[in-house]
């Protein structure tokens, strides 16, 4: 038997153009000789819909597109992900399911029985999770039919479900198992993903054929990255990631192992190629095409920048440099390099005169209060009431250039540097924003070498540094991860050797500005908790605040 995987980028909510992606699919694996095609979970819809699922006429477009791949069903199987219709009037309304098509005919539906709640899943709040489970016979073999998270609780080790379907299933001697995925990209989830699935494989003796999305949708970014294990627990083959493919395998050659196949996973490699992704389909799917930012000579905007530059064309990437009274001269001459190297287009706008008309207007009611933090703001607002104008005017959408470690204490402006409708580098701490520029530069000196190696500054006082306000980011950034990302308290990170007081004022400044994060643009999510759908906090919580 040959078996199809059809790694792709869907839309959600595009059926005519998911629809299209996979009969072409289809009629490319029929070409390679294919008796079976896999697609990815909720293919049809794509994923995650989130509520859309609670139109009827949603799930009814869904229904349609099983309609065409039925008619597409002759001399090939096709195994698609879809909301299907629960017909008992307790529980939930949908399934999450994975439907069997072949000559025509709907041979086999197996539902999704491990609904995950956590992080950016809230399945449990759309669907009713499976109770029965069956193989599906065809062309002499039994497939055992699994929907991504029901391969996460191997041998019920998984505390957070009390059912195992692949237990369900052994009993019913399957032949191999496919598992219809919409696995969301982080930076260490591969080698986990790598781990799990060779666990399955191990405990039942069975090759996989696991299938991944790819692409990106809003904040949410997918890898590709599927799999096919052999019995023998090696990777047969392991799909590049961020692209979409159709590859077709032969059972016979998979069974008999001995290959051992892996893409590179470095981590900062990894990130980047993530958030290209990330940037081409925020403007691809929603329509767009030019973007807009804020170029200052520092290196988060730099990174951006590039990132952008490489996802949508440089000449897509219109740079805006706004020099204050307090810009140093490199900043300027830094931001020009960089537009020069990579070939974006670019405006110089001094805010001076823009700031000075706000203090004319603003001075007599400050009650000759002395330059603090209100005028630093005034003057980031000044940035952003540009950047604003012209991006409506033209039709550019802001990039925000703020990274994780100041989203995370709040080192930003509200209506100011954190404007924008998407975050590229929300989600990236600044020490790895550090080592991202290293790696654009790898193949020659694209971001200027000023920019990396200066103490960055936001340059909106006299001889103004980070350092002035925050610790060392070197030590910043791994308080935030113990925080953030480990869920760490207070007690179990000063056990790890940080400063008391350090923790203590690193932790409150995280929580008083959760505000802030509230209104901010999408996050690129590419680590295992970035702030937005992922991370739910309260904003009035009085938790070491």
């Amino acid at each position: 038997m040959k078996i199809a995987i059809a790694q792709l980028n869907y839309h959600i909510g595009n059926f005519e153009g998911n629809l299209k992606k996979m009969l072409q699919a289809v009629e490319e694996a029929k070409i390679k000789g294919a008796d079976m095609i896999v697609f990815g979970e909720l293919s049809t819809c794509g994923y995650p819909p989130r509520d859309f699922l609670e139109f009827d006429d949603f799930i009814s477009k869904s229904e349609a597109s099983i309609q065409e791949l039925l008619k597409a069903s002759k001399n090939i199987a096709i195994v698609v992900g879809s909301p299907t219709r629960n017909p008992v009037i307790e529980g939930k309304d949908l399934y999450n399911s994975a439907l069997f098509l072949y000559d025509e005919k709907i041979q086999h539906t197996q539902h999704k029985a491990l609904l995950p709640t956590y992080d950016i899943f809230d399945e449990y709040r759309y669907f009713e999770p499976a109770t029965e489970f069956n193989v599906v016979e065809f062309k002499g073999k039994k497939i055992a039919l699994t929907v991504c998270e029901d391969i996460w609780n191997v041998g019920n080790e998984n505390p957070l479900y009390v059912t195992c379907p692949l237990d369900e299933l052994q009993g019913q001697n399957p032949d191999f198992v496919v598992n219809l995925s919409a696995s969301p990209f982080n930076y260490r989830h591969a080698n986990t993903r790598i781990h799990v699935l060779k666990a399955n494989v191990e405990r039942y003796g069975l090759p996989m054929f696991y299938v991944n999305h790819s692409g990106a949708q809003t904040e949410v970014i997918f890898d590709g990255g599927s799999l096919v294990i052999s019995p023998d627990g090696n990777i047969f083959d392991e799909l590049p990631y961020f692209k979409e493919l159709v590859k077709v395998y032969d059972l016979d050659e998979v069974n008999k192992g001995g290959v051992h196949r892996v893409q590179p996973k470095d981590k900062i490699a990894l990130i980047h190629d993530a958030i290209v992704t990330g940037i081409k389909d925020y403007f691809g799917k929603l329509g767009f095409k030019k973007a807009i930012l804020g170029l200052s000579g520092g290196i988060d905007s730099a990174v951006t920048a590039a990132l952008a530059a490489r996802a949508l064309g440089p000449e897509n990437v219109l740079n805006v440099l706004m020099p204050s009274e307090f810009s140093s001269g490199h900043s300027v001459s830094d931001a020009e390099q960089l537009a020069q190297n990579f070939g974006m287009p670019y405006k110089i706008i001094p805010i001076k005169n823009i700031y000075d008309s706000f203090m004319g207007a603003l001075s007599p009611h400050f009650e000759g209060r002395p330059f603090n933090v209100t005028e630093e703001n005034l003057q980031a607002r000044s940035r952003g009431v540009i950047l604003m104008g012209l991006s409506n005017k033209f039709g550019h959408i802001l990039l925000n250039t703020s990274n994780k470690s100041e989203m995370a204490v709040g080192y930003g402006t509200l209506y100011g540097d954190m404007c924008g409708g998407l975050s590229v580098i929300g989600d990236v701490y600044k020490m790895d924003v550090y080592a991202l520029a290293r790696y654009i530069n790898k193949d020659g000196e694209l971001i200027p070498e000023n920019t990396i190696v200066k103490p960055p500054s936001a340059e909106l006082r006299p001889g103004q540094k980070d350092s002035d306000s925050l610790p060392d980011y070197e030590i910043l950034d791994e308080v935030l991860f113990e925080y953030i990302e480990n869920c760490q308290g207070p007690k179990e990170i000063i056990a790890k050797g940080f400063d008391e007081k350090l923790v203590a004022r690193v932790l409150r400044l995280v929580n008083i500005n959760e505000f802030k994060r509230y209104q901010t643009a999408p996050v690129l999510r590419v680590s295992s908790k970035a702030f937005g759908m992922g991370r739910r906090m309260p904003i009035v919580g009085k938790y070491l605040s």
